[in-house]
C-alpha cells in the first residue's frame, strides 16, 4: 500500500488525510477528515486529488503488462534437463516480448526454482497465485499431477513439461496443457518405430517374438507415467514383456538391473528416466555385454546422452516431439539467436533441446494469449476457452507436429518424430502417427492413459 498524508493549517480545515491504495486490478481513494472537513479549500483539496491520479494511473500502465509465472527444477532430480529448460523459457518470453507481447502488451514472466519438490511446488503455486499471474509455465510430472485438482479449480492455464497423458483428457483435467506429444504417445511411437525398422533386421526376426523390458524408478510420477501404455502396445505388436527394474533418476551405477536384464534377454529396453541415469544404464549395457537395442522417453534422450555415454550411446533411439538444438526446421533460427543475443555467456555447444522444448510450450501459450486477448476475454477461462480449444493444425515449426486442442481432446499431437544417435548426429527413424495407424483405440481407448 502507498500512501499520501497531507495536512493543511489553514483555520477552517483541522486535518486532511489522503490515502491511496492500490491492490492488484482495484484502486481505492480514501478521504479522511476533521469535523471541518466540508469546508476545507476547493483548490488543496484539488491537487491533492490530481496528485493521487497521476500515481494511480502510472501504477495501472505498470500493472498493464500481463503477468505469467514459472515453476522450474534448476536444483533438483532433474535439473540435468530442467537447467537447460528454465534458460530456454526466459528468452522465449522475452523474445515475445521484443515482437510486441500479447497484442501490443508485453508479459511480465516472474518464475521460482522449485528443487523438484512437490511440497515447495505448492508453495511457490499459492505465491504466484497471489501475484495475480493469468498462466503458469510447469515443470514435473508428480507436482504438476498433485497441482491438478487446485488449478483446475482456480481456471488458471498450466502449461507443463510434464507430457503425462493423465493430464489430456479435459473432462478431468480441463486447465493442463503441452504442446507435445504426450508421454504414453511417446512410448507408443518408439516402440512401434523399433518394430517397423528395427526389428526386421534382427536375426531372430520371424523365429520367436522380440523381448521388451522397461528401465525407470519405480517412484517417480514422470518415469512411471507412460509404462501401462508401451505395455499395451507391446502386447498389441506381440512382444513377451520381461521384469522392470528399478533404476534411480541419481543412479550412477546399474549393473545390478543390467545382470537382472541379461536373465530375460531383452531385445529392446525401454527408458523412462532423464539423461544422467539413462546414460549409466546403456553405458553399464555396454560394458557388460548387453545385447539389446534402447528406446528413450524424451526427457533421457539429448545432446548430452552421447557426452556422457559415448560410444554405448550408438544406435539409441528416442523420443524427439521437437527438433534439437540447431537442427534444421523452421523458425530455430529465431531460437538460437535469441539465445545468442540473451544468454551471451552460455556456450552454443551447450546447448540442447530442452532449450527447443521450453520454446514449444511458450509459443503455444503466446498464441492462445494473443487470440483470447483479441477476443476481450484474457482469462484463465478465455485462455482456454477462446485461445488454446481454438488451436486447430496450429503450427509452431522448430520440428513439432501440429497442434489441435478441443474441449473434448487436450492431446495436443496424434504421434512422434522418433530419431536415433547415429554415425555421430540425430537422424529420423520414422515419424509415427498413431491416430492415423490404430484410429479405433487412438479415438476410443487411449485418451487419458
Amino acid at each position: 500500500m502507498a500512501e499520501i498524508e497531507c495536512f493543511c493549517d489553514r483555520k477552517e480545515v483541522k486535518k486532511v488525510c489522503i490515502r491511496w491504495r492500490i491492490d492488484f486490478d482495484k484502486t481505492f481513494f480514501i478521504l479522511e477528515g476533521g469535523k471541518d472537513m466540508k469546508k476545507m479549500h476547493r483548490q488543496v483539496l484539488t491537487s491533492l486529488l490530481t496528485l493521487a491520479l497521476v500515481l494511480a494511473f502510472s501504477a495501472l500502465v505498470a500493472a498493464a503488462d500481463i503477468p505469467v509465472g514459472g515453476i522450474m527444477d534448476t536444483t533438483g532430480a532433474t535439473s540435468d534437463v530442467g537447467k537447460d529448460y528454465a534458460i530456454g523459457m526466459e528468452e522465449a518470453m522475452k523474445y515475445i516480448n521484443d515482437q510486441g507481447g500479447v497484442n501490443g502488451k508485453k508479459i511480465k514472466f516472474t518464475w521460482f526454482d522449485y528443487g523438484y519438490r512437490i511440497p515447495e511446488a505448492i508453495t511457490k503455486y499459492n505465491l504466484l497465485k497471489r501475484l495475480g499471474v493469468v498462466a503458469i509455465m510447469g515443470w514435473g510430472t508428480g507436482d504438476t499431477e498433485a497441482l491438478s485438482p487446485t488449478v483446475n479449480k482456480d481456471q488458471l492455464p498450466y502449461v507443463s513439461a510434464s507430457y503425462s497423458a493423465h493430464l489430456t483428457d479435459p473432462k478431468k483435467t480441463p486447465y493442463n496443457l503441452f504442446f507435445s506429444s504426450d508421454y504414453s504417445t511417446n512410448a507408443r511411437a518408439c516402440l512401434t518405430a523399433w518394430f517397423d525398422k528395427k526389428w526386421p533386421t534382427k536375426p531372430n526376426y520371424k523365429k520367436r517374438k522380440p523381448r521388451l523390458a522397461c528401465s525407470y524408478m519405480f517412484a517417480s510420477p514422470y518415469a512411471s507415467a507412460p509404462i501401462k501404455a508401451i505395455k499395451d502396445q507391446a502386447a498389441l505388436l506381440g512382444f513377451d514383456i520381461g521384469d522392470d527394474q528399478d533404476v534411480s533418476l541419481f543412479a550412477l551405477d546399474t549393473k545390478s538391473q543390467i545382470m537382472a536384464f541379461k536373465k530375460f534377454e531383452p531385445d529392446v529396453i525401454w527408458h523412462g528416466n532423464t539423461t544422467m541415469s539413462v546414460s549409466a544404464t546403456i553405458r553399464d549395457a555396454f560394458a557388460l555385454g548387453l545385447k539389446a537395442d534402447h528406446i528413450i522417453n524424451n526427457w533421457g534422450f539429448d545432446e548430452n546422452l552421447p557426452r556422457l555415454a559415448g560410444e554405448a550411446a550408438e544406435g539409441a533411439i528416442g523420443a524427439t516431439p521437437i527438433a534439437f538444438y540447431g537442427q534444421s526446421f523452421k523458425n530455430m533460427d529465431i531460437v538460437t539467436a535469441t539465445a545468442k543475443k540473451y544468454s551471451p555467456a552460455v556456450p552454443q555447444e551447450k546447448r540442447l533441446i530442452r532449450t527447443v522444448q521450453a520454446w514449444g510450450d511458450a509459443l503455444v501459450l503466446w498464441e492462445a494469449m494473443k487470440r483470447a486477448d483479441k477476443a476481450g476475454e484474457l482469462t484463465g477461462p478465455g485462455i482456454m476457452k477462446k485461445g488454446f480449444e481454438t488451436l486447430a493444425n496450429f503450427e509452431i515449426g522448430l520440428g513439432a507436429s501440429p497442434i489441435t486442442f478441443t474441449p473434448a481432446d487436450h492431446r495436443p499431437t496424434t504421434g512422434c518424430l522418433v530419431q536415433e544417435w547415429k554415425g555421430g548426429k540425430f537422424q529420423e527413424v520414422e515419424r509415427v502417427d498413431l491416430k492415423q495407424r490404430w484410429p479405433d483405440k487412438w479415438a476410443k481407448d487411449w485418451l487419458g492413459w
